[in-house]
């Protein structure tokens, strides 16, 4: 398979694709391909060529599926966050270049107004009885099938180092990258994975919906997470799988009670990815659902997925992402030398899933690849088994008076106290040590900062326990669930000593 039209080709064609949950619409295989190819018409016959952007601000659904396939066959799909504010959608759609704008009928003004101005033709994707329909509806030009070296799919990294970064991810480094997901989970056509995550994101593009289409699975498809709803969608679908962040994890685990959820006992694992998940909240969900549960590490630059814990009766360790899943992993130094096992340095990675280059940015390009193999942003450690343990990102590293401390140790220590919800430690100025830990929290119960600070001295050596721990409403994240650590340590980096 080397291009996303052979991935969804390889089903029956009555077998269910997708399904609705709030409608309980299903989706044959049959259906699902010829709408893709529908819509791809309808995009060619717009103009769209072979590598034109065509930008989506679209909500979770069907039409949101059919149409970034279908950009990828006529042209490149470019996914936006439908929550974007008008300068952002400004920013994406200049960045990209995007010759035309796909939006529900419903909203969509800032979207509309950024492309509007900028004279990008905008076209309007709704779903009817099971159908995707776009408005205006052109036609008279057939799309031609996808090359295997044509981009299928442009995304820009989240920008927290910087200006973010255009990631051109090829129609074969996304179908190898479904390939390596599906042998990791043993994915089959019986399985049946819920969408948690939003498909602007490569994490529920490629881990939930590719892997699962290229496997003759069915996902399903609510409109956006509900922690209300999820496991009665889980039960009436018979769900077998799901892939979320932490911060989804957690919001399950806040409305868990003694008694297992109905559905639960369908699932064969759940999968997390996209953010540190403690050992503590593994442990937690493992005890709460009943399921394995698979820590996975994943970056838009791989086309996601490059490592991760295996199914029982293989072993999962809690605070390791498990082994490359048909990626090579190495440890390097700084001069670009590979380090033996047991020594951490900046996570490397070589694979048919991963870009060749960033777009359009020598500067990036020029200190990414280093003798054939991506540089990460990651520091961390193989074990004696190849499993990976990530240590923090490189540039999010305290360095005390030369002491580097990684974060993410803090944050665990701080999610085993029992009144707390949400951790993260990060670095403050200080004119002595050059930087000193702090931290935030939110809580779950009643608790007081000398308290966690004392919580802290029992368990974390002095040059690691955070000196001031602030109490907060919410901890900034991501769209996708990150923890936005720069926001916070500049929020209350502001007249540290």
């Amino acid at each position: 398979m080397n291009n996303l039209l052979d991935l969804i080709k390889q089903a029956p064609g009555t077998a269910t694709a997708v399904i609705l949950p709030e409608t309980g619409t299903k989706i044959s295989y049959d259906s699902l391909r010829s709408q893709v190819t529908a819509v791809a018409d309808v995009f060619a016959s717009a103009g769209i060529t072979g590598g034109d952007r065509v930008a989506m601000s679209l909500p979770n659904g069907l039409d949101t599926i059919v149409c970034f396939l279908a950009a990828s066959v006529a042209g490149t799909a470019a996914p936006l966050n439908p929550g974007y504010r008008y300068d952002e959608f400004t920013f994406y759609m200049e960045d990209t270049n995007a010759k035309l704008l796909v939006v529900p009928s419903q909203g969509g003004d800032d979207a509309r107004r950024a492309a509007e101005e900028r004279k990008i033709p905008v076209v309007v994707a709704s779903v009817d009885n099971g159908e995707v329909k776009i408005t205006p509806r052109s036609g008279g030009k057939t799309a031609p099938a996808p090359n295997a070296d044509g981009i299928a799919l442009v995304l820009h990294t989240s920008g927290s180092t910087g200006r973010p970064k255009r990631v051109p991810l090829k129609h074969r480094n996304l179908a190898v990258s479904a390939q390596n997901i599906i042998r990791t989970y043993n994915l089959s056509s019986s399985d049946v994975a819920l969408i948690a995550m939003p498909l602007f994101h490569v994490h529920g593009l490629v881990a939930s919906t590719l892997a699962t289409l290229a496997s003759g699975g069915t996902v399903v498809v609510p409109s956006k997470f509900n922690p209300l709803s999820f496991w009665r969608t889980v039960r009436d679908t018979r769900t077998t799988w799901y892939s979320a962040v932490p911060t989804i994890h957690s919001l399950l685990l806040a409305r868990a009670t003694s008694e297992r959820p109905q559905g639960a006992e369908n699932l064969r694992f759940i999968r997390s990815c996209s953010a540190a998940l403690s050992p503590e909240m593994m442990h937690n969900l493992e005890s709460a659902f009943g399921a394995p549960v698979l820590e996975a590490y994943g970056m838009t630059e791989a086309s996601h997925q490059m490592a991760s814990n295996p199914l029982p009766p293989a072993a999962r360790k809690p605070g390791s992402v498990g082994p490359g899943t048909g990626v090579k992993i190495a440890i390097m130094d700084a001069e670009g030398n590979l380090l033996p096992n047991g020594t951490p340095g900046e996570v490397v990675i070589q694979g048919p899933n991963v870009i060749e280059g960033y777009e359009n940015n020598p500067e990036a390009n020029a200190t990414s690849f280093t003798n054939g193999w991506f540089r990460t942003g990651d520091q961390g450690i193989l074990d004696a088994e190849n499993y990976l343990q990530l240590v923090a990102r490189i540039k999010e590293l305290i360095n005390r008076g030369g002491e580097k401390i990684s974060p993410r140790e803090i944050d665990e220590v701080l999610l085993t106290h029992p009144c707390i919800a949400e951790a993260v430690a990060f670095g403050v100025p200080h004119q002595t040590w050059g930087e000193e830990v702090a931290a935030a929290v939110v809580l779950k119960g009643a608790a007081n900062e000398p308290d966690l600070i004392s919580f802290c001295k029992e368990r974390l050596a002095d040059f690691k326990r955070p000196k001031k721990i602030h109490i907060v409403e919410t901890i900034p994240r991501t769209a996708t669930g990150k923890i936005q650590r720069k926001a916070v340590a500049a929020a209350f980096s502001e007249g540290s000593k």
